[in-house]
């Protein structure tokens, strides 16, 4: 079958140029993504976008994000600055979600050609089959934690081989859980840790410390303001745009307040929680992320979800869905739910402690990579 990867980007580039319209890539149909034009977004109130990307929806309804060329170029060289200079490609990711699209862009920057492998990504023979194919000299690939963490569950000499060759591995998409960064570290794999999303082209902070040219702060109400030329020019919805992005009254800069909340400490960005993931149980408000960052420090769970369900007697109750690991440790007779719940209560007190629990053997994912939260809310709520 012939690579869509010439076409994709001749058409990225002829919309970050403005020589046609800008472009949005939609799902993948059979592993082969599709692109239309969007002209209809072109307005004269706020810059010319060269791509709309939805943001994944895993909190709610997924919103239209206008790129400009300019955001999608700070964003690559910025990439390519903290990384070591340009390379080559493997594309994982749709790039109908950012991270996929901004791995197109880099390489329309670098003049390299990446090797896509949109289907059967954790699959370790056809993995390594895609990633022997690079021929550059700095090679890079974009994952979630859930694509590593399944690669390294089944993962011979031959792939191992080819993860290490990689000069970086950018895990983003979602918190990357201690013991996969650990495993990572001891097999030698040179992974950094991304946070950004689809307004902000992606990746802005590596490993914490934000990119050249990026600015973040903590607003007023706690949640995480990233400013500079990788923050998007707005939305298709005038409203939407109004409400979450500003200009800085110093630089003059784009600014753009997220859903995150965060502590800055030393210049290094650690993403406590969620705005909307603080669970108010029996009158006392607990974190959502933090129970779940205590459930993964777990040796018995593989991954988690945590959320507030709605209960008569507690107003919420904490539920969390469980993965249990391959070779959980023994629990004795009270069970692994039994644990976890006092291994919570011994951390964070008895009111995070969850009430209820779903084991499942995977959690459901949306097709970036990231968990299906909402599944997983009815999930727990028609339990």
């Amino acid at each position: 079958m012939r690579s869509w990867i010439p076409a994709a980007l001749e058409a990225v580039k002829a919309a970050a140029d403005g020589g046609a319209p800008p472009v949005e890539f939609l799902p993948a149909e059979a592993g082969v993504p599709r692109w239309v034009p969007r002209p209809e977004v072109l307005s004269e109130e706020t810059e010319r976008p060269a791509v709309v990307v939805r943001t994944s929806g895993s909190t709610g309804t997924p919103k239209q994000t206008l790129l400009t060329a300019e955001n999608l170029r700070a964003s690559a060289e910025a990439t390519a600055q903290r990384l070591g200079g340009h390379g080559q490609w493997l594309v994982t990711l749709q790039p109908s979600y950012v991270a996929g699209l901004a791995v197109l862009f880099r390489s329309l920057q670098a003049g390299t050609t990446p090797v896509a492998l949109l289907e059967h990504t954790t699959d370790p023979q056809r993995f390594t089959d895609a990633a022997v194919q690079l021929s550059a000299p700095r090679r890079y690939v974009s994952l979630v934690p859930t694509q590593l963490h399944r690669l390294l569950a089944r993962a011979d000499d031959r792939l191992l081989a080819v993860l290490r060759r990689f000069d970086a591995i950018l895990l983003g998409g979602g918190a990357t859980p201690a013991p996969l960064r650990e495993r990572a570290d001891q097999l030698g794999l040179r992974v950094v840790r991304t946070y950004g999303m689809s307004e902000t082209c992606g990746g802005c902070v590596y490993d914490g410390v934000p990119l050249s040219g990026v600015q973040v702060g903590i607003h007023d109400s706690g949640r995480v303001q990233i400013t500079g030329e990788v923050v998007a020019a707005g939305y298709t919805d005038a409203e939407l745009t109004a409400a979450r992005f500003d200009v800085d009254p110093t630089t003059g800069a784009r600014r753009f307040l997220t859903d995150d909340l965060g502590t800055l400490q030393d210049g290094i960005l650690s993403i406590t929680g969620r705005a909307d993931d603080v669970i108010n149980t029996g009158g006392v408000k607990v974190s959502a992320e933090q129970i779940r960052q205590a459930l993964l420090r777990h040796p018995a769970v593989q991954d988690a979800f945590v959320t507030g369900v709605d209960d008569a007697t507690w107003g919420q109750r904490v539920a969390a869905v469980v993965v249990p690991g391959e070779n959980p440790p023994a629990t004795g007779g009270e069970g692994i739910t039994g644990q976890l719940t006092g291994w919570v209560r011994e951390q964070l007190g008895p009111a995070a402690a969850p009430k209820q629990y779903v084991l499942l053997a995977d959690l459901p994912l949306l097709s970036t990579g990231k968990p299906d939260r909402q599944r997983l809310k009815r999930l727990l709520a028609e339990q």
